[in-house]
This record gives C-alpha cells, structure tokens and sequence, in this order.
C-alpha cells in the first residue's frame, strides 16, 4: 500500500515539475486552441485545387481570423464563394480586394470570371484588361479570359463562342483554378 501511494506521490510531483505538464504547454493539444503555424491560405489553396470550396471556404475565413482582411483573404474569399456559385457575395468580396489593393491581378481577374458569369461582358473585358495590365501581360490565363471576353463582346450571340467558354480562375502562388462557364 505503501508503495502505491508512493508511486502516486511521485506521479502527481513529476506533473507539476517544469519537465510535465507547464503553464506554456497548456492545457490542450497542440494546434487545437493555442496559435496556428498552419497558414489557412496555403490550407484552403490546396482545397480548392483539390476542388474542395466549402472546406477550402472554412479554411479562408480562418485565415481572415488570423490575419485580417487584406486583399490576399478578400480574394481567396471570394474565389471560394465563387466556386460554390455564390455569385453575389463573391463579387462583393473581389471588388472590395481589388479597393484594398488595385494592382493585385489574381482579384481582378477572378471579378471578371464573376461579370462574365452575371453576363456583364463589357464591363468584365474592362476588369480582364486591368487584370492584364496589373500583371504586365505576363499571365496566360488572364489573355486568355481577355481573349474570351472581348470575343464575346464582338459576337454576344455566336453560339460556338458560347459553347467553349473556360474562364480560368487564377490565385496568389502557383497552380490554378479553372471555373467552366455554364451558359
């Protein structure tokens, strides 16, 4: 019996020791309620490309928590919510990112996709050409959605041009996400 209570004794003490359980540690698991190093932009980018928005969405707003919004969490904000269709709330969040930072390509590229998919093709040419110009003409797939969408401006009812629209979806990094038009 004594020995039990021994072997307690020492159990409670070494818990109390600065080598167990300590103020610094605290009291959950790591990652669970203290500070993050997980970036919840790169985590929700791997989400979307993985073709994940709602999970990708979480992870975003996440990142907001963590870092504001800054045109980097407005933009993957909205590109998220574009991608699960939510065509107005993504807007607002692509066009307040492009205020927060207007040289910033990925936003405006991506408020293009949105005007083109409400159907607001002269003013989403004016958005790709700023995308283009913002990005010194050094990304294929903004010409490529400036291509499209002044086509479409030229002939609004050339069914061809309808049938193979692929808008492309760009983000801050590498890799990207391609929005197919459903005209």
């Amino acid at each position: 019996m004594k020995r039990v209570f021994g072997a307690l004794a020492l159990t409670v003490l070494a818990a109390c020791s600065s080598g167990g359980l300590g103020e610094s540690d605290g009291l959950f698991a790591p990652g669970v309620a203290g500070q993050s190093n997980v970036d919840g932009l790169i985590v929700g980018h791997r989400l979307m490309a993985a073709n994940e928005p709602e999970l990708a969405l979480k992870a975003y707003t996440r990142a907001a928590g963590q870092q504001g919004l800054n045109v980097d969490t407005l933009s993957a904000l909205g590109s998220a919510n574009l991608a699960l269709g939510r065509l107005g709330q993504a807007e607002n969040l692509l066009r307040r990112a492009t205020r927060e930072d207007p040289s910033f390509p990925p936003a405006w590229n991506n408020l293009g996709v949105i005007l083109m998919e409400r159907g607001k093709t002269a003013e989403a040419s004016e958005v790709f050409r700023r995308a283009f110009a913002a990005d010194n003409g050094n990304s294929d797939e903004i010409r490529d959605n400036l291509r499209l969408a002044l086509a479409k401006l030229a002939n609004p009812d050339d069914n061809v041009l309808q049938d193979s629209q692929n808008y492309n979806l760009i983000r801050r990094g590498r890799g990207d996400f391609e929005l197919l038009t459903a005209l």
